[in-house]
């Protein structure tokens, strides 16, 4: 799996977002840099897709400049589901991507926004019962995938922050709390207008060891925003910038292109 602040970077960088309201089909497309102490060290592309109440998103991550020198990662990521209200309802997510020469697969598959079967490969090895905090099954209803995890539905950008997102990305169940932190504007290629910027606290529920560092940092330390903007007239909002802070430095998340196409 993913070390958590890598694993929390993905999850922005691929923020798909997707129509909740269009009465027809639509498509978006997205870029984004991840940059660690000014360096660029990943890029991310994505693509979706809605119609008749069911979205479909693909999406793209690289390792890029100095990071392909210790850690050539890339891998591709998809979701699937249907759009209930303001809910998004995933059926099916799947990760597959390579660092190195080493394969790594996550499918998680979902029933009435329940998970009903995850698939990991390599399997993970033997947990130690004194430290593991197992998954219960009442932890895997109504979670988001972590894609559909990082879009909002709301009739408004002041009502983005102020929620609590429940998530599991194959192993770990956890939440994410957004709080209010400041409004703006920005501009990048394709979207130039209003932003919120949310506060985001991270809270491990289950599937993950207790004492881990990397963890506890997130949890306790960890100053990490997202900075949401509109698509359209859709009443999604979806990530176009964040900062995740880590034990040696920030990660730094940057739409380059963020727009809908018709």
């Amino acid at each position: 799996m993913l070390r958590s602040s890598q694993a929390l970077a993905a999850m922005l960088a691929v923020a798909l977002p997707s129509a909740a309201s269009a009465a027809s089909p639509q498509s978006f497309k997205g870029e984004y840099t991840v940059s660690f102490l000014g360096f660029s060290i990943a890029k991310s592309t994505f693509s979706s897709h809605y119609e008749n109440g069911a979205y479909a998103i693909e999406g793209s991550v690289t390792a890029a400049g100095l990071a392909k020198l210790f850690d050539d990662t890339r891998g591709t990521i998809s979701s699937k589901g249907t759009i209930a209200g303001k809910k998004m309802v995933p059926q099916a997510f799947r990760a597959d991507y390579t660092s190195g020469k080493k394969a790594s697969v996550v499918d998680i598959r979902f029933a009435n926004g329940a998970v009903t079967s995850t698939q990991v490969i390599p399997a993970p090895g033997k947990r130690d019962p004194k430290s593991w905090v197992p998954l219960g099954a009442s932890d895997l209803a109504s979670v988001l995938d972590p894609m559909a995890a990082t879009v909002i539905h709301a009739d408004s950008l002041d009502q983005v922050c102020g929620r609590t997102v429940k998530f599991y990305d194959g192993e770990m169940r956890a939440n994410l709390a957004l709080t209010y932190a400041s409004k703006g504007t920005i501009s990048v290629p394709g979207y130039k207008g209003d932003t919120i910027t949310c506060q985001m606290g991270f809270e491990p529920v289950a599937g993950y060891r207790k004492g881990r560092k990397a963890l506890n940092y997130l949890k306790n330390k960890s100053r990490m925003m997202v900075t949401f903007a509109p698509l359209g007239q859709t009443g999604v909002y979806a990530p176009i910038h964040a900062t995740v802070g880590t034990q040696i430095g920030t990660l730094t998340i940057s739409a380059r292109r963020f727009e809908a196409a018709q």
